[in-house]
């Protein structure tokens, strides 16, 4: 007879898989752990004895380090196995089918009693029975764990530990520094850290090393990896449950980072959580490597198989590549929505649209100009470089007081990532490049070695023709997009309108393509212009012209090349992108911003939702009813009274205390909320990019490490010490703490927490 998975849905049997099922455990208290995480509400009111004879759970459930295959034949779980990964959501899909292992809806009261049986019983993970198959029948009592004195002494030193080491990732302080010679100790704040507790009265670790040698390092690096390693899955579970409480959730990537020279991907999750407040969350690094299919493939193991989500329930995806990884990511972008339609690939609400449109350009004269860009950008952060820049300014408009101000004021921080980036440039090209060749020749030694260097190369790239011409083309291509940018990143009225605008940008880009020739002539000239003030002679590019010479083609003149091989390819990449990411199904979803009522009072309350809701009609409680409620929606807020305000946002309507008595307008903003194309309303603190670039900026490139960024990145979330220290002694036993299993395989997030 086969044996049916328990857990809810689950459909997996032994005759259909070569898996291992186990039994449920007669220990009573451990019995009652893994019916708690099954949330079986159906198994509660059976006995240990029964579960143990009729019930099973595969081997899917368990974290891969608690499965031991002791032979060919012979599959065990460890002494202190429980399962800890279910799929709670996809049921969710289709909420008229009836289950048959119906899933158990928490409480906020099930949940903080959870919580506290869990935290009581992490202080004694080692008292369940030695063998999963033991028949003594014996229980624990909750009262008097069963600890021998060295184990609660371990328990407490690790606690210590742990402490220590939280504190250090939240400082963003690196646990050793470079090495100094073979013969030397390393500089190790770890070390350091502990002494001093030591020295302040910490009991636990002054009995763990009173004994040490005081020239040995107290944990070795196997051993401090793995505390960071528990550390970075604790933190990183706490997110996991807000987001599978949300269910549904966009996925935005950040810009290559290297650690160890492995290029890896920053993953972050937006989602409305249970206070109907969006976030934006830093959940990972995903590794780079392999090809599209290889990567698409390795976000949906990480998603579905370690973390417990359904990229059925992703509801948009941005990517802010650069460089040559923009081409990579475009196509990953173009799988996921094909497996997944609803997962809209749309620009990133952190990054100007005229950006993202010139970064996804797969040319190179425009990705040498956004990489330098990029370059400029970093190199005038300083003040020194930033006050050699304004005087610059003022040297080159001594004629034109005016915009020199306007220019200085607008070179500030974070100039090289505004709407109208191209615009400025070509306003700051002439003072730059003079700025450049100021610091390069470093006449009175202000500048070191490395900047003057810097400052070569970025002005040798800004004097050549072809780039000069690119930057004028950019601006004046992008111009027709700029405003439309803008209102993509404003208030959600904006969002809307620039949706209905989309139709109108696209016959403006048209209608330069089509009058391509004149457009071109008066831009030629203005780049011609541009390099004349700044000496920089009007010639096609040498490679181009090598090609030319090997192929023993005629020689072409300098305007038709840029015509040809710049403008129109500029031109036609930049409509072929916003058609993409903007395709009908992107717009619709935009056009339901006429859900929050401003947006309704602004169109007098003659909204049409109905024609776009059947993009998330599927992830509508009642789909139904939907025309009904969206009439009484519209009634509510057309006959308000007079001192009622129209809330202006999708956070400000989810905050409404009736907002629940209309359920499908509630789910139908949760989704909308989460496309990462709109801003994080509300958002008074840095978001998490930013506090991932503050990391790096502020760290050593040589010293970033990932669990470390993982807890400098989320200081706001809840560091349980308790459950740490709980998962460490699962995984790490005390006289084996260098052992050989790997905790970022190992340990798959515990989903129902």
């Amino acid at each position: 007879m086969p044996n049916f998975c328990a857990a809810p849905n689950c459909t997996r049997k032994s005759t259909q898989s070569d898996l291992a099922f186990f039994r449920f455990p007669r220990d009573p208290e451990r019995c009652r752990i893994w019916v708690e995480n099954c949330r079986r509400a159906d198994l509660e009111a059976k006995t240990s004895d029964q579960l143990n004879k009729h019930y099973r759970l595969c081997a899917k459930h368990f974290d891969p380090a608690m499965v031991c295959k002791t032979s060919p034949y012979r599959t065990v779980l460890k002494d202190t196995a429980i399962p800890t990964i279910f799929d709670l959501t996809s049921h969710l899909k289709n909420p008229h089918t009836r289950h048959r292992k119906r899933i158990k809806e928490l409480t906020e009261e099930d949940i903080r009693k959870m919580k506290e049986r869990r935290l009581a019983s992490s202080t004694d993970p080692l008292s369940f029975g030695k063998d999963d198959g033991a028949d003594d029948g014996t229980g624990n009592n909750d009262d008097e764990p069963q600890l021998s004195t060295e184990e609660k002494e371990f328990r407490e030193y690790l606690r210590s530990l742990f402490e220590v080491v939280v504190m250090l990732g939240k400082q963003g302080v690196p646990l050793v520094a470079d090495k100094i010679s073979e013969g030397e100790l390393k500089s190790n704040s770890l070390q350091a850290l502990l002494d001093y507790r030591m020295n302040a009265g910490d009991e636990p670790l002054t009995k763990r090393f009173e004994a040490t040698a005081v020239n040995t390092e107290y944990l070795s690096a196997t051993q401090q990896n793995q505390l960071l390693d528990v550390c970075e899955n604790t933190v990183r579970e706490e997110l996991l449950m807000e987001v599978r409480e949300s269910r549904f959730f966009s996925l935005v990537t950040g810009d290559l980072v290297e650690f160890a020279s492995e290029k890896h991907l920053p993953l972050f999750f937006r989602y409305v959580n249970q206070q109907n407040v969006l976030r934006e969350e830093f959940l990972d690094f995903v590794p780079f490597d392999g090809d599209e299919p290889a990567l698409v493939e390795r976000l949906e193991a990480q998603l579905t198989d370690r973390w417990g989500l359904s990229m059925e329930d992703c509801r948009g995806q941005a990517h802010k590549a650069t460089g040559t990884s923009t081409i990579k990511m475009k196509a990953v972008a173009v799988l996921l929505m094909e497996k997944y339609p609803l997962a809209l690939h749309m620009p990133c609400s952190h990054m100007a649209l005229n950006i993202h449109l010139a970064n996804s350009l797969p040319f190179p004269n425009v990705q040498v100009v956004m990489e330098t860009m990029r370059r400029i950008g970093a190199f005038f952060r300083t003040p020194l470089t930033q006050d050699e820049l304004e005087k610059a300014i003022s040297i080159h408009y001594q004629k034109n007081e005016e915009k020199g101000t306007t220019l200085k004021q607008a070179c500030g921080s974070g100039w090289t990532e505004q709407h109208n980036v191209f615009d400025l440039l070509v306003d700051m090209l002439p003072p730059l490049l003079l700025c450049l060749d100021v610091i390069r020749d470093n006449d009175d030694g202000k500048f070191v070695g490395s900047v003057t260097s810097d400052a070569y190369s970025i002005a040798e790239t800004l004097a050549d023709f072809e780039v000069v011409v690119t930057i004028i083309i950019l601006k004046n291509v992008l111009t027709f997009t700029r405003a439309f940018g803008r209102n993509l990143q404003g208030e959600t009225l904006d969002v809307f309108f620039a949706a209905n605008s989309l139709t109108a940008v696209l016959h403006s880009l048209n209608e330069v393509n089509d009058n391509i020739d004149v457009y071109h002539e008066f831009w030629y000239e203005e780049a011609v212009s541009v390099a004349t003030v700044m000496d920089i002679p009007v010639k096609i590019p040498r490679l181009f012209l090598r090609k030319q010479r090997a192929a023993d083609v005629g020689e072409i003149q300098a305007e038709p090349y840029f015509k040809e091989y710049v403008t129109v390819a500029i031109i036609r990449g930049v409509m072929q992108e916003v058609e993409d990411m903007f395709c009908e199904t992107n717009l619709k979803a935009l056009k339901c911003l006429s859900l929050v009522p401003a947006v309704m009072g602004q169109m007098k309350f003659n909204t049409t939702e109905e024609n776009y809701a059947d993009v998330y009609r599927n992830d509508l409680p009642n789909p139904d009813t939907l025309p009904a409620e969206l009439h009484c929606w519209r009634i509510k807020w057309k006959h308000r009274g007079k001192e009622v305000r129209l809330p202006t946002t999708i956070h400000e309507t989810l905050q409404l205390p009736d907002v629940k008595f209309f359920p499908n307008v509630n789910s139908f903003l949760k989704v909308l909320s989460a496309l990462p194309v709109l801003k994080l309303e509300d958002n008074k603190s840095d978001t998490a990019s930013e506090r991932l670039q503050a990391y790096f900026d502020s760290t050593p490139a040589k010293q970033w490490n990932k669990s470390l960024a993982m807890l400098n990145i989320n200081t706001h979330v809840k560091h349980d010490l308790d459950v740490m220290v709980d998962k460490y002694c699962r995984l790490y036993a005390e006289d084996d703490p260098e052992g050989e299993a790997k905790l970022d395989e190992a340990t798959e997030e515990d989903v129902t927490k």
